[in-house]
């Protein structure tokens, strides 16, 4: 756990949909610096979190606090410089390039009066670059593979420039070689003090590229701390219910299915 206080915080949380509740008594921590991988099975709850972490749903009890503060207490500006969101199925507008698209990352820090200031610039061009998609720059959406677009919208909220990053699935779409470039743009965003909570499937993924691994299963929080402490083979079969193999491959825990019927 990081000695550095939590930049978001969310205390004893409960949210849900109607007549379908999701999240139960839930306490959860993000702090400056840290990537942390939020896993669990299908309908465990995890993008019902990042919802409510980034006030894009209203928790029905407790608190979600950013800085300290109450999250409700920011005004829509305010929130966007301090939190990204990746959203899943994000769907981006049509008739833009690639660079005015990762552009508009920088909306919340321009001013009324006045056009992209160099720190703007500056801000649009490291993302493309951290991407891969500043050779794309000239190129409408429209035209893009969903990998292509699914980097485009990484690219635009690391122009953000937040202090909280929340990636739902973000490799999605991607293959092998930009699933491992996406997890290693949250470590540089980590590295320059952001705090990075990152839905992913990918366990060995997650176990490679994250300080630290929250596993959700069903809206609760069953275990949170190292890789190694929460990637344990009895609990991946518990809650997954797979017959799965934990072995340490290159001091990392490595997740492997167990052995297949031939039949």
């Amino acid at each position: 756990m990081s000695a550095r206080p939590a930049v978001l915080r969310l205390d004893r949380v409960a949210a849900g949909y109607v007549g379908r509740p999701v999240l139960r008594d839930l306490s959860f921590a993000l702090h400056a610096g840290e990537v942390v991988a939020l896993v669990g099975p299908n309908g465990a709850g995890k993008s019902t979190l990042v919802a409510v972490a980034s006030r894009g749903l209203a928790p029905t009890a407790g608190t979600v606090l950013l800085e300290g503060a109450p999250i409700a207490r920011f005004g829509r500006r305010e929130l966007a410089r301090r939190i990204a969101v990746v959203a899943q199925g994000g769907e981006l507008p049509e008739g833009f390039t690639v660079e005015e698209l990762v552009a508009m990352g920088r909306t919340p820090h321009a001013g009324f009066l006045r056009g992209p200031a160099p720190a703007d610039d500056e801000a649009i061009e490291a993302a493309m670059v951290r991407t891969d998609v500043a050779q794309l720059r000239g190129r409408r959406v429209e035209a893009l593979s969903g990998g292509e677009r699914q980097r485009v919208v990484l690219a635009r909220a690391l122009a953000q420039g937040p202090a909280v990053l929340l990636l739902d699935e973000p490799t999605n779409h991607l293959d092998l070689r930009y699933q491992i470039e996406t997890l290693r743009a949250a470590r540089a965003a980590a590295a320059r003090g952001v705090a990075v909570l990152v839905v992913v499937h990918d366990l060995n993924l997650a176990a490679r590229a994250c300080h630290r691994v929250t596993l959700l299963d069903q809206g609760r929080i069953v275990a949170d701390g190292s890789p190694g402490e929460v990637l344990r083979e009895a609990r991946l079969r518990a809650i997954y219910g797979a017959d799965v193999r934990v072995v340490d491959v290159a001091g990392a825990p490595t997740v492997v299915p167990g052995p297949f019927d031939p039949s």
